[in-house]
């Protein structure tokens, strides 16, 4: 298995992806605030860092990953606030949500999620330690902040130049303001009605940026291996994590870093303004399948931008079908025995293509491409009867490490699609799901089968009318029949 090598944004070089010890690579990824539903652009983050832990797996790495839920910020209070709600209900209600969507979309959990509401006194540690070295400053209305002229180094991960800077200026917002370089809060004094926490520092709760540095050192130590986030968060975020961590230990926080890229879709910047704002939900309930969701979100590798479009979606979902149906046709074909040679090569030449991809900063276009042709070589060996019994194990062992990383051959649409339509009708959005979707499964899965049944028999005792009948109520239902040598398969639109 080739070595994996990952553009590291602090040194700007791909460069190796080493754990210092055992073998375990310690990766931090920066997890949700929950205050919404998760976008798409959010879940393109979270799937790319799926797919680098499910290949470093591959590569014989053991993992562990945290990711943090960030339970307690202004907008998860301002939220709270309007809807009358303690913000733990208020939070509770996403969270769910958002481990929901992140099953759906087939991304692993990470071995520890850390809240940020259960870590606080982790936080008032570090806040602490920072205030011992003169780094942490207390304000008149029990703030804390970080001195960033203590920190020379700042900036060393956005590459932004912070010369001149004031010492004492700060600005006492946790929104991004990517042109004001200044002191940032570590801890915010509390405002009447908001959550906070009687500490050794005083009463507040936390800034946004002291909880990753806390909780990422709590479970991996110093210096982890490997932080990931999506390029929204390099400033001022994991450059502040930097600032206070290391500021605190003295050592380098994280060896790698690694950021994906914006989402576009349909070529703008995805925003509810122009109405191109995307949950998982509510494509879900458009009609589209989860499967080819992820698998298009993975398709452009997650340096690149990617343009998220619908005929992209229904690219996807017609790549999903031609794996899925070329997998059944090997578990049902009958195969003379035997090797074909050309075929073995063609096997092996996918296998390693795949690998190098993937070890090649995560190509994911690339390693998709190297099983496709592998696909189309075997599809032709079928149809002229050239594919033999002893290819089929290594073509088999070739879609193991791809739907490793992948994860699309199991289809559990129909599941995730039904369990959509009985979450926007608990929710009272049903009318938000599509008719076509509603027609779709308005026949459960033993209904089909029932019916395409029927039509089987019906085609054998030569009652074509009938036969064409059933094919007809099923298509417009949504339910497409494909006849085929192995035999008949239906799949819904």
């Amino acid at each position: 298995m080739p070595e994996i090598k990952l553009f590291n944004t602090l040194t700007t070089t791909v460069e190796p992806l080493t754990p210092q010890r055992d073998n375990t690579l310690r990766m931090y990824a920066c997890g949700p605030t929950v205050y919404d539903y998760g976008h798409i652009g959010n879940f393109r983050t979270f799937l790319h860092v799926d797919a680098l832990r499910r290949f470093a797996r591959q590569s014989g790495m053991k993992v562990e990953h945290v990711m943090n839920v960030t339970d307690v910020d202004d907008k998860i209070i301002r939220n709270a606030a309007a809807a009358q709600m303690p913000i733990q209900d208020y939070t509770a209600k996403f969270t769910q949500a958002f481990f929901e969507d992140l099953e759906a979309l087939g991304i692993e959990k990470p071995e520890f999620v850390a809240k940020a509401t259960e870590n606080i006194p982790e936080m008032v540690s570090l806040i602490e330690k920072l205030a011992s070295e003169d780094i942490a400053y207390k304000t008149e209305d029990g703030s804390w902040y970080f001195r960033i002229a203590r920190f020379p180094a700042y900036g060393k991960l956005s590459k932004k130049d912070f010369d001149g800077i004031e010492d004492g200026a700060r600005v006492d917002v946790d929104e991004y303001e990517k042109d004001a370089a200044r002191d940032f809060a570590l801890w915010k004094a509390p405002k009447p009605g908001e959550a906070q926490w009687n500490t050794a520092i005083g009463c507040g709760r936390p800034g946004w940026h002291i909880e990753c540095s806390a909780m990422a050192m709590k479970y991996l130590g110093e210096t982890l291996d490997l932080h990931a986030g999506g390029e929204d968060l390099m400033f001022p975020h994991h450059e502040n994590e930097i600032a206070q961590s290391e500021a605190a230990t003295g050592k380098p926080f994280a060896q790698h870093w690694m950021h994906v890229r914006f989402l576009l879709v349909e070529g703008k910047k995805m925003s509810k303004s122009e109405g191109n704002f995307f949950t998982l939900r509510d494509l879900l309930l458009k009609g589209y399948r989860a499967s080819a969701i992820r698998f298009l979100l993975l398709s452009v590798p997650y340096r690149n931008q990617m343009n998220f479009t619908f005929d992209g979606l229904t690219e996807s979902t017609n790549a999903i079908d031609r794996l899925r149906t070329f997998v059944d046709r090997l578990r049902k074909g009958s195969f003379a025995e035997g090797v074909n040679e050309e075929i073995s090569a063609a096997t092996k030449k996918a296998a390693e293509g795949f690998a190098a991809a993937m070890a090649d900063d995560l190509n994911t276009a690339v390693a998709r491409a190297a099983v496709f042709d592998l696909i189309r070589a075997a599809n032709s060996a079928m149809d002229s009867g050239k594919l033999l019994a002893g290819n089929v194990p290594e073509i088999e062992a070739v879609l193991a490490s791809f739907d490793g990383v992948f994860a699309v051959l199991t289809d559990r649409d129909a599941e995730l699609t039904k369990a959509a339509l009985a979450w926007a009708e608990k929710e009272g959005k049903l009318d938000q799901a599509s008719p076509e979707l509603l027609a779709t499964m308005s026949l459960s899965d033993e209904e089909v089968d029932k019916l395409v049944a029927e039509r089987t028999l019906a085609k054998k005792q030569r009652n074509f009318a009938r036969a064409d009948a059933i094919r007809n109520e099923l298509l417009e239902k949504g339910i497409i029949i494909e006849d085929s040598k192995e035999g008949v398969r239906w799949k819904r639109k």
